[in-house]
C-alpha cells in the first residue's frame, strides 16, 4: 500500500497542469492514467498543433448552468500567463483569426512543457482505478497497481467526447458516490446530422466548404456564429455547426446564411436588369460556389431559369433560400466525433476559487468533468489551464 499527499486522477491538459502547479517542499503527487502516453488530446489538438489558448477569453465564452463561476479561475490565470510558459520553454507560436493561438512546430512541445513542469510529481500510466472511497486520513483509491491512500484527490479525468482515446465517466461516477449533483451530459462542437430529406440536399455537397453565419434559438437565447461551414454526407460540419452545436437543442431549427454580408435579394435584382438572359444559376455562381448554386437553384425549382423571367417574388424566394436556409437537425454524430462534453459536475457543488467539493473536503474537480464548456478555438484547453492553477495553489496550502 502507497501514500501520497495529493493524487490526480487524469494526464490530460488538466491534470498534467494541477502537477506542476501544486508541486511544494516536501509534496508527494501521483498522477494516474490509464493511457499509454500523458496529454494525449493535447497532442491531436488544433491539427497537431495545438490551439493552447485563446486570447479573446471571457467568462461569456462558456456554457454552464451558472455561467459567472469560471470567472474567478480565470481571471486569475490568463492566456497571458500560459503565453508566459510557453515563452520561458522556447516554443514558437503563432496566432490566427480569433485570437487563437497554435504552436508553430509540435503540440508535443506542450506536453513535453507540461511534464517537465510537473517533474517530481509520480506518473502512473496504464494504471486504472476501480475505486476511490472515503478514508480516515483522506481517500482509499483502488488501482490495477494496488491501493493508494491520498491525503486530497483531484479528479481531472475529462467528459466522454472521443471515447475511441479511452473516455470514460469515471469522473461522473465518482462525483455520484460522494454525492454531488451533474448537469445532464451531452456532445457539445460536434457535426449536426439531418433527415433523408436534407440529406438528398447535402450529400451531393459532401465536401464543400463556404464561410456561412448559422444562427438558433430566438430573443435574447439567440445566437450566431460566422465562420467555416462544411457539406458531408451526414449533414453539416465546420467550425460554425461546431459552435452553434453547443447551443441547439434536439427539436429546434438552424437558419444558415451561406452568403453573409451579401443582400441576395438585391444582387439578383440588380443582375436581372444587367444581364436578364443569364440564368439564376450563373448569377448566383458570382458569389457562392457553382455546385451550391445549382443545388439551391434546383432546390428551388428554377434550373435553367433565365433572372428576365422571374419576378421579384421568386428571387425574393431563391434570396431567401442563401440569406436564411432554415433546416432542421435530427441529431448530432455524437461522442464519436465531439470536441468536449456540456455539463458535468454542477459547479454549485465546488469552491469558484479552489475547486474543491464543498461536501467533501480535500475533493478537486478539474478541467472537462465540470459543467463549464468553452467555444471552439483555445476556449477549453484555457479552461483546462486556469481551474488546474485554482486548485493547484489551494492545494500548495
Amino acid at each position: 500500500m502507497e501514500h501520497a499527499d495529493i493524487v490526480i486522477l487524469g494526464a490530460g491538459a488538466a491534470g498534467l497542469f494541477c502537477a506542476g502547479s501544486a508541486l511544494g517542499q516536501g509534496k508527494s503527487i501521483i498522477v494516474i492514467d490509464h493511457a499509454k502516453a500523458p496529454g494525449e488530446k493535447i497532442r491531436i489538438s488544433g491539427g497537431g498543433r495545438c490551439n493552447f489558448t485563446n486570447m479573446a477569453t471571457a467568462y461569456d465564452r462558456f456554457l454552464s448552468e451558472n455561467p459567472r463561476f469560471c470567472a474567478s479561475a480565470l481571471a486569475r490565470f490568463s492566456p497571458g500567463d500560459f503565453v508566459t510558459l510557453i515563452d520561458r520553454a522556447g516554443i514558437a507560436w503563432h496566432e490566427k483569426t480569433l485570437g487563437q493561438l497554435f504552436c508553430d512546430d509540435s503540440a508535443r512541445q506542450v506536453v513535453d512543457m507540461l511534464l517537465t513542469r510537473m517533474r517530481g510529481a509520480e506518473l502512473w500510466l496504464q494504471t486504472t482505478v476501480d475505486e476511490v472511497c472515503p478514508d480516515p486520513d483522506g481517500f482509499r483509491i483502488t488501482t490495477s497497481r494496488g491501493i493508494l491512500l491520498a491525503r486530497r484527490v483531484v479528479v481531472a479525468t475529462g467528459g466522454r467526447s472521443i471515447p475511441k482515446m479511452g473516455a470514460t465517466g469515471l469522473g461522473y461516477d465518482i462525483a455520484r458516490q460522494f454525492g454531488l449533483s451533474l448537469i445532464e451530459q451531452r456532445a457539445g462542437l460536434v457535426p449536426l446530422t439531418f433527415a433523408e430529406q436534407e440529406l438528398q440536399l447535402c450529400r451531393p455537397l459532401a465536401g464543400l466548404s463556404v464561410e456561412a453565419e448559422v444562427s438558433t434559438g430566438s430573443g435574447k437565447n439567440r445566437r450566431s456564429f460566422s465562420d467555416g461551414f462544411l457539406f458531408t454526407h451526414r449533414g453539416l460540419s465546420g467550425p460554425a455547426i461546431l459552435q452553434i452545436s453547443s447551443y441547439w437543442k434536439p427539436g429546434e431549427q438552424i437558419t444558415v446564411d451561406l452568403a453573409p454580408g451579401i443582400d441576395a435579394g438585391a444582387r439578383l435584382r440588380a443582375a436581372r436588369g444587367e444581364h436578364g438572359r443569364q440564368t439564376v444559376a450563373r448569377a448566383i455562381s458570382a458569389w457562392l460556389p457553382s455546385r451550391l448554386a445549382d443545388s439551391i437553384i434546383a432546390d428551388c425549382g428554377l434550373t435553367e431559369a433565365r433572372l428576365a423571367d422571374q419576378n421579384n417574388a421568386v428571387l425574393d424566394r431563391v434570396a431567401a433560400r442563401i440569406n436564411s436556409w432554415t433546416v432542421r437537425p435530427v441529431g448530432s454524430e455524437g461522442w464519436r466525433t465531439a470536441e468536449v462534453t456540456l455539463g458535468g459536475v454542477d459547479t454549485r457543488e465546488l469552491d469558484a476559487r479552489a475547486m474543491q467539493a464543498r461536501k467533501v473536503p480535500g475533493l478537486y474537480f478539474i478541467g472537462e468533468v465540470v459543467d463549464v464548456t468553452g467555444w471552439l478555438g483555445g476556449y477549453n484547453f484555457q479552461w483546462a489551464w486556469a481551474s488546474a492553477h485554482a486548485a493547484g495553489l489551494a492545494l500548495q496550502a
